[in-house]
């Protein structure tokens, strides 16, 4: 799958740029261990060896923050020379009763400036960028149609939970990770397995216990 992004033509040289998930890791997650030692001998394993913990921490792209923003003393400022702003805000009065934003907090929305062209018949899903608790925001989740809505950039609205966050938020830190999705209606099917299925469930968990790195070598799909 191909997607293209586009720009503003005086902002391309200036702009982070939309990157793979895959290599935007958190450095703590580049410094884990993949096995960590027991006090009483032995190691465990860590989720170094989970993948589906790491397919969702670099499956997709990033959008990254445009610009520097300092924060401090519960405000937030940046240094930039152009017309459109890197943040804006929601005011409360957006987000009534919304259980996890506090009563009274004005929402931040981070202004992307690249607008997404996917192919035809898939939409993008936006949301906080997977296992990246670590950051000071949670973005909101939304999902556009990318391969008609395209001409303008998607923002991104966030909710700041570190309200003891004092410093820099540099410029390139990843504020939305971008899954393209296929569009189309799910039809679902809800029954009890058959004996087949129950016995293959069965032998496979069997082979998943006695096996470090089944799901890896045998059934999780290439994603080259």
């Amino acid at each position: 799958m191909k997607i293209r992004f586009t720009c503003p033509p005086d902002l391309i040289d200036i702009l982070p740029k939309p990157e793979p998930a895959r290599r935007t890791a958190p450095d703590w997650y580049k410094a884990m261990p993949m096995d960590n030692p027991l006090p009483d001998g032995g190691a465990d394993l860590t989720i170094k060896h989970c993948m589906p913990f790491i397919d969702a921490l670099t499956t997709g792209f990033m959008i990254p923050l445009q610009a520097d923003i300092e924060v401090k003393g519960g405000e937030f400022s940046w240094d930039w020379p152009y017309e459109e702003s890197p943040l804006g805000f929601h005011f409360p009065t957006q987000v009534p009763g919304v259980p996890f934003v506090d009563q009274g907090e004005v929402v931040i929305k981070a202004h992307n400036f690249w607008s997404i062209h996917t192919e035809p018949g898939y939409a993008t899903l936006f949301t906080h960028p997977l296992n990246r608790l670590d950051l000071p925001f949670r973005t909101l989740s939304g999902i556009v149609d990318t391969d008609s809505f395209d001409a303008l950039p998607v923002h991104f609205p966030m909710v700041w939970v570190d309200r003891d966050f004092e410093g820099t938020l540099p410029a390139g830190t990843p504020i939305a990770q971008c899954l393209p999705i296929e569009r189309g209606r799910v039809e679902m099917e809800i029954e009890t397995m058959s004996s087949d299925e129950y016995a293959e469930a069965k032998a496979l968990k069997g082979r998943i216990r006695d096996e470090r790195g089944f799901y890896k070598d045998h059934l999780r799909q290439d994603r080259s």
